[in-house]
């Protein structure tokens, strides 16, 4: 297992190293990075050179996942967002709920080009796909690991991910060299967005700095620590809450629809979340100076790569439909 950590932060060190190059750079802008981040362990693993199966694939799930979504969520700035006002919120939920929904309605639509046997496994990539355009590619392995994905179809999801992602980036930057001329047309205040940037990038600029060896120990502390208390409160919630709750029947039945959704991995997924959350309140959110953030991603990355190793090429192309939905 320890041969294929280190193979894996290998093909990470390797690919970073190239993305600083200026002409591999270009190539990355245009070609994510994530998905080499994907495919090169799977390219290793179905050649035999990493192992398709691996303790070290199980443990970088179970504990760097959680540990990742605590430093990436630590120092957000919940008061700043929600002073942008109701209607930038409103705007962001539409969009949510826009994919939410999208979803269901374009497998109703073409579904029919899924092999049956196959479908209860379509819906499971696609919730990882709505994850991604919600949240980001923590999100995308949250979900799809919760709902129980297969590592192919996940493998299948990265790719229309980065296809229809690439599209819509490139069409919002087109749209984001005329923000100002538009937002003057529709008549939208930006006094508010504006205001939160210039926090956001002052907040940067007074924390950023060189980390010491107690602020490297805190942030690992908290976020294994928050792994440790989710991962058994989670077993807790799905297998003993329900009957402690009996007497109160609504609370009762609720926590049973929400088990059958989430099971235990999604609890961990929602209870570090939460804990990140509420850090942001405190002042252990100036971690994100010291790197918190950057530590969180090579976590979340480790991870990506590990699911790219579990994944056989032959099972990536069973379902070209999610490419069509």
């Amino acid at each position: 297992p320890v041969a294929v950590l280190a193979v894996l932060l290998g093909i990470l060190a390797g690919l970073f190293g190239m993305a600083r190059h200026p002409r591999a750079a270009r190539f990355f802008r245009v070609v994510p990075l994530l998905l080499f981040v994907y495919f090169v362990p799977t390219t290793l693993s179905n050649l035999g050179v990493l192992p398709l199966r691996s303790p070290c694939y199980d443990w970088i799930k179970t504990w760097l996942l959680p540990a990742a979504l605590l430093l990436l969520t630590m120092s957000i700035d919940v008061p700043g967002i929600l002073r942008l006002g109701p209607k930038v919120l409103i705007l962001f939920l539409a969009g949510t709920a826009g994919i939410v929904f999208g979803g269901p309605v374009a497998y109703l639509l073409f579904g029919w080009t899924i092999p049956e046997p196959l479908q209860s496994e379509a819906w499971r990539g696609l919730a990882a796909l709505s994850g991604s355009w919600i949240g980001g590619g923590a999100n995308f392995v949250a979900i799809g690991e919760s709902v129980g994905a297969q590592e192919s179809t996940l493998g299948m999801m990265v790719v229309v991910d980065v296809a229809l992602a690439n599209i819509w980036m490139a069409v919002l930057l087109i749209l984001a060299g005329h923000s100002r001329r538009l937002d003057a047309a529709v008549g939208a205040d930006r006094t508010a967005l504006e205001a939160l940037g210039r926090r956001t990038e002052e907040f940067q600029k007074t924390t950023q700095r060189s980390a010491t060896v107690a602020e490297l120990c805190t942030m690992l502390f908290l976020a294994f620590g928050s792994a440790a208390i989710a991962a058994p409160s989670a077993d807790w919630l799905t297998s003993k809450a329900e009957s402690w709750l009996s007497p109160i029947r609504p609370l009762s039945v609720g926590l049973a629809a929400l088990n059958s959704t989430l099971g235990p991995f999604g609890w961990t997924v929602v209870l570090v979340t939460t804990i990140g959350v509420l850090i942001s309140f405190s002042r252990l959110r100036r971690l994100e100076g010291a790197g918190a953030s950057r530590i969180g991603s090579v976590f979340l990355y480790l991870l990506v790569a590990s699911i790219g190793a579990k994944a056989e090429f032959a099972k990536v192309l069973e379902m070209p439909g999610l490419l069509v939905i």
